[in-house]
Parts: C-alpha cells; structure tokens; sequence
C-alpha cells in the first residue's frame, strides 16, 4: 500500500513537489483540499491538474474510514465505530463540554481519539483489551478520525450509511453540531474544537506514529487544532512520559490513574508492576520541570475497588504534590466483567471529599453510559454480534 497522503507533513509533501518540479502554491491547494474540503479522493481536487491529479493517485494512498455504526447518547455523546482498510474496528466519541467536564464552557466539542486496535495493556476494568492488541494505527488513521467525524456531521456526500437499531437511545436524533464562532479560519460546518487521545489503546505505546498525527492536526495547514487544546492520556508508560515532556509541543498530559496506591492501581493496573507509583511520580516531576503544565489525573470510580473514603487521602496528597487536577469518572459497565458503577450519591461524597482537601477536581456527570461509551465497548459488542450471526 503506498503511503497515505495524509501521513505527510506540508515539509514533506513540498519536497516531493519540488522534485516533481512543480510550484510551491500547489502544496497549499492539496492542503486546503485534505484538511478544509475533507475530500475522499484525488479527483474530487478539481483545482489541480488532471495529470497532477492521477499522478498522486499512482504515487500515494487516500484512504477514509468507513463508518460501520453511530450511536447517540440522551446527554448528545455520539460514539463512532470505524471500519479500517484491513477490516478492523476501532472508535472515537464526540462529547459536548460542560462546564464540569475539563473546566471547558459549553460550546465545545471534544473529539477523543483511538490509537490502535484492541490493548495490550490489559486494565482489568476496561473493554479495549478484552480481546488482545491487533495492530498499532497508522498517523493518517488517526488524523482520518477528525475528519471523518467532522463529514458526517457536516452531512458530507459519500459518508457511509450508519447502521443502528431501530429503537433505543441508538435511534435517537444526533445532535445539531455547528460552528460557535463563524469568525474563526475553520470550514463553515467546523465541529472539533479540542481532542483528547484516550480512545482504544495505550498512545505512548505508538509514540512515533502518534506524535505524527498530533503535529499534523495541530499544525496551521492542517488540523489547525491548539497545542494546548489537544491532550494525550497514558496509563503511566514513564519513559514515554520523559520523552514527551522534550517534545517542543505545548500538547497536555493526563494520566489515567485509577489508584492512588500500589495496592489499588495494582489490582485493576497490570502496567503498575513495570511502572509502579513511585517511577511514575518521578516522571511526572521530570514533565512538571520540563514543561511547566499542569497535569490531569483520570481517575474512573468503580464501586468497591477505588471509591471508598479510604482512597481519598492517598489521591488527594499525590494530587497536591504534583499540583495535578482529578477529573472523576463514574465507571461505565462493560458486559462480562463484574465491575460495578458507584452510585450517583457516592460519586458526589468523593467529590466534596477531595474538594476539602484543597484538590482541583471535577465529577464527570453522565457522557454517554447510556450508548456503551467507555473505550472498546462499541467494537466489542459490534464484533459479538457478528460472531452470534455466523455461528
């Protein structure tokens, strides 16, 4: 397969047309044809020449994803499961903001997205790596997340049929996404305004092809998304995390915690026995130095396991010590696992609990439970499904 177009950086795709002999403006009509337009193909860029046109078609791929279902939340969550070129599955989610989840107002859309296909890092309460790891994603597959996203919600031609249930939260409406400030250099039917990288997989374990992808939307010829709009979350890989905290980009970090002592995270954590709290705490102090950023600690609540009083005291000293932010996350059940959510009454004590402590934190409120929203749940479903209709 040769390399996908989108792969490339506007540096990258210059120096080819130079040696095409071709002029530099024609970099920025592509451009403007894969990150503005959104098209699906190389004759769609009728501003080119034909021979330009066929000639990037022999030389480099254009690959979309296939939108294989669509589920839409009562909270306005929409969950997006895609077909890749090698038929594997994968999701991104869209939530709207408010003003309790990432301190963001509500005009926001978030796009989270995936890294690879399944897991190999095997959080006992998370649906991603049920069935294993399959295969690192590509950067322009990633990138291809935003832009997907953003075609169907501007209702673009060629966009694939989206196959729901007739009944159910599934069968509702989406919701009407537009542009909040038409000012801006965006297309008129814009509707990503920030990503976080926590979607299917572990993103520091594809760091090479991540980095790629999250320069190519942050940049001003393509993506166009703010540094600092943009956030990765690792389960704790701490050289990854010293590696990161050099990168030149002002990208945000989280941290999906989940425990606050090797004893919890341990339980529910298999990657704390490589990197338990305090190598992690080290690496988090060397980002802290390096970037002057503060740090997110995710920290989902699953009764029984991490939500009692107990678990306060530990998350709120780490917390202080690393000037982090915790944003809450009632847990959201995955068939076949035995993990509980904590009820509504619990989620909000642990809360207030952490607030008397003097740590900055939020309670994620509903965002999706009611359309399998947590990482994998929608693929692992989906491929279920499939398996029941064969047998």
């Amino acid at each position: 397969m040769p390399t996908d177009i989108k792969s490339l950086t506007r540096a990258e795709l210059e120096a080819q047309f130079t040696a095409w002999s071709l002029p530099g403006y024609r970099v920025k009509q592509v451009m403007d044809w894969l990150y503005v337009q959104r098209v699906t193909s190389f004759a769609a860029m009728s501003n080119l020449p034909k021979e330009l046109r066929e000639r990037l078609a022999r030389d480099y791929a254009l690959q979309t994803l296939t939108l294989v279902r669509k589920q839409g939340s009562r909270d306005t969550t929409q969950k997006f499961l895609w077909r890749l070129a090698d038929h594997s599955l994968i999701e991104s989610v869209l939530i709207p903001a408010n003003p309790s989840l990432y301190g963001a107002t509500s005009d926001r859309h978030t796009l989270c997205l995936s890294t690879q296909v399944g897991c190999a890092y095997g959080c006992k309460f998370c649906a991603s790596g049920l069935r294993g790891w399959k295969r690192n994603l590509h950067a322009h597959e990633m990138v291809e997340q935003v832009l997907g996203v953003e075609r169907f919600c501007a209702g673009a031609t060629g966009t694939a049929p989206v196959a729901v249930p007739a009944a159910g939260p599934e069968a509702a409406a989406p919701a009407v996404l537009t542009p909040r400030n038409p000012a801006r250099a965006f297309p008129a039917d814009r509707v990503v305004d920030n990503i976080v990288v926590m979607g299917m997989g572990e993103p520091f374990a594809n760091y090479d092809q991540l980095m790629q992808a999250l320069r190519l939307l942050n940049s001003p010829w393509g993506g166009r998304i703010g540094a600092r709009k943009i956030t990765v979350s690792t389960s704790g890989l701490a050289p990854q995390i010293r590696r990161f905290a050099d990168e030149p980009e002002q990208f945000s970090l989280a941290v999906s915690l989940h425990g606050a002592t090797d004893a919890v995270r341990g339980q529910i954590m298999p990657v704390n026995r490589k990197y338990p709290l305090k190598e992690l705490v080290a690496a988090l102090e060397y980002y802290q130095m390096k970037r002057g950023r503060q740090i997110t600690f995710e920290y989902i609540l699953i009764a029984g396991i991490n939500d009692g009083r107990e678990q306060v005291g530990p998350l709120a000293a780490l917390a202080r010590r690393l000037h982090a932010k915790v944003n809450l996350i009632p847990y959201n059940t995955v068939e076949g696992l035995a993990w509980r959510r904590p009820s509504d009454a619990v989620c909000e004590q642990f809360l207030r609990s952490l607030k008397a402590q003097k740590v900055v934190c939020t309670l994620r409120r509903e965002k999706g439970h009611d359309i399998d929203a947590a990482c994998g749940q929608l693929r692992l479903k989906t491929e279920r499904e499939a398996e029941a209709a064969l047998s």
